[in-house]
């Protein structure tokens, strides 16, 4: 009889700890998910963005002849995102778009006409709206990140983290240069 107590006892802990850790499991697959769904947002508008750059750099190009480097660095920049791979290298070229994206913008203060371009303005303001909505889904991708990092780092989930293989996940990190002040001067038209 008390064997039986005890294989009863012994199968209600192996019950129950299977239970727990299905239960750790699912947690860190719908997290897992969580960031892949947050970063697919992310990726809808930075593809949109992406397709917009060639229309602003045609009606850019009839203006600014002379900044020739500029353009050319928004194509690269472009170029870059198409060809990354990986988490990071995505993350990076869509930063170096996006420091590029910033030049060109100060550059076209120099030309009234681009700026006073219908085409352009929608464009531009199409962009920045972009962009504005690509800062909330980071905002969202990020938070993402960090629930499921600090889950996969976190006793007892650590343990069945490390025996599934699920491995942290990188923050989208803005580039420092855009922590920097930016310099604005007024000049008398």
């Amino acid at each position: 009889m008390s064997a039986l107590i005890f294989l009863v006892i012994l199968l209600t802990i192996l019950v129950g700890t299977l239970g727990y850790i299905m239960v750790i499991y699912n947690g860190l697959v719908t997290l897992k998910n969580d960031i892949d769904k947050a970063w697919s947002n992310i990726d809808v508008l930075l593809k949109q963005r992406f397709d917009e750059l060639p229309k602003l750099i045609k009606v850019c190009e009839g203006y600014m002849q002379h900044e020739q480097k500029t353009l050319e660095a928004v194509v690269k920049a472009r170029s870059m995102v198409n060809e990354a791979r990986g988490d990071r290298e995505k993350l990076q070229a869509q930063n170096a778009l996006t420091d590029t994206l910033r030049s060109l913008f100060m550059v076209v203060e120099r030309y009234p006409d681009l700026k006073a371009d219908s085409v352009f303005r929608n464009l531009g303001q199409r962009i920045s709206d972009l962009e504005d909505q690509i800062a909330d889904r980071r905002e969202f991708y990020n938070d993402a990140v960090n629930i499921y990092n600090i889950r996969i780092e976190q006793f007892p989930d650590l343990v069945v983290a490390r025996f599934f293989n699920f491995s942290g996940r990188e923050l989208w990190r803005i580039d420092p240069a855009h922590r920097q002040d930016v310099a604005v001067g007024f000049s008398h038209i």
